[in-house]
């Protein structure tokens, strides 16, 4: 019933379209003929556009209702701040629009149809570019003249499983909102939701990690939308990152290394969690338990608290003892940190 009522709304709008328009054209040009004639050629001209009109709509209809869908999954995933935000960019986009349309709206026919163009374009054009900088904080230039970009973290399936992002969050190290993909949600759910066990409960360790940063009242965290079909997880992770022009927080090596060689920046946990290991110097005793052997003859590999690991030469007649060892040097390796000790005995 309502599709019926706006074609037939659109029909009566082109026959008044019709009219109109071949009315300006036989006034402008004085072109005189007789009366029956000219009410003949009206009414055939606005039945033309009444058909075009009606014949229009359906179109129309399929792509406003396309359009409104399009809307309402954009706006539930739009915070309040950038509604805010976008309705400012729309009504300075207008002002200026209409600013534009002033001389351009007084030329017959084509001036309003192209004043309403104008003022479209330029609505959009304000919401586009405001939303582009809603990352950015307005009272930091006045406080020192700069604008300090808060730049989107975007997180990935393995960091959320881990479960260190939380505290690291809770620390202060990483500030600015976390971005949580659609994708990686999904992924997240399909992991909870598998036969085997040891899987189903990284997945669900997984969301209930990503529910704890939810109530971290310091963060905000934000599922973003994302279109991306026929790609691997790591390639969607890249794409998003670069069209949020954001950091990437991961614990994947091969994808950090991926990641900076395409420009992206990127926050590997891994790396800090290695950065902050108390560092073992050359010389230094300390007790460790031997617990397995180790690749080369007669090794033995010990762990300390932290998870580094030690391998002790000629340490594998103490398997399973406690032994004072002394450290011979430390290698650093793009994995951790491996130190190497002899026994102090």
């Amino acid at each position: 019933m309502l599709n019926r009522i706006i074609k037939i709304s659109f029909s009566i709008l082109g026959a008044v379209t019709g009219f109109t328009i071949l009315r300006t054209v036989l006034l402008s040009n004085h072109i005189a003929m007789s009366e029956n004639l000219r009410i003949l050629i009206f009414v055939l001209f606005s039945l033309a556009f009444c058909t075009l009109f009606y014949f229009m709509a359906s179109k129309i209809i399929g792509f406003v209702g396309v359009f409104i869908d399009r809307i309402e999954n954009g706006i539930q995933n739009i915070t309040l701040s950038e509604m805010l935000l976008g309705a400012l960019g729309l009504i300075v986009g207008l002002i200026v629009a209409n600013l534009i349309s002033i001389p351009i709206i007084k030329i017959q026919i084509i001036g309003v149809p192209f004043a309403v163009i104008i003022n479209i374009l330029f609505g959009f054009t304000g919401v586009g570019i405001s939303l582009r900088k809603r990352n950015e904080n307005f009272l930091d230039i006045f406080r020192d003249g700069k604008v300090n970009s808060n730049i989107p973290k975007i997180v990935d399936t393995s960091t959320i499983i881990d479960g260190r992002i939380l505290d690291i969050c809770s620390s202060g190290f990483i500030d600015g909102e976390l971005v949580i993909p659609s994708f990686v949600l999904e992924e997240l759910r399909h992991i909870a939701d598998s036969d085997d066990s040891l899987r189903r409960a990284r997945g669900r360790r997984g969301l209930d990690i990503l529910n704890l940063l939810q109530k971290d009242s310091c963060h905000t965290v934000k599922i973003e939308e994302f279109d991306y079909h026929n790609m691997e997880a790591d390639e969607m992770l890249m794409k998003a990152s670069l069209k949020l022009k954001g950091k990437l927080v991961t614990i994947d090596y091969n994808l950090s290394k991926v990641a900076v060689l395409k420009g992206i920046k990127v926050l590997n946990i891994n790396e800090l969690a290695n950065a902050v290991k108390p560092i073992a110097l050359p010389g230094e005793e300390m007790n460790v338990q031997v617990v397995k052997d180790g690749k080369e003859a007669g090794q033995g590999v010990a762990f300390l608290e932290d998870g580094t690991m030690i391998v002790v030469e000629g340490g594998k007649k103490y398997l399973g003892e406690t032994v004072p060892v002394m450290v011979t040097s430390v290698l650093q390796t793009s994995a951790g940190r491996m130190v190497f000790a002899k026994p102090n005995k």
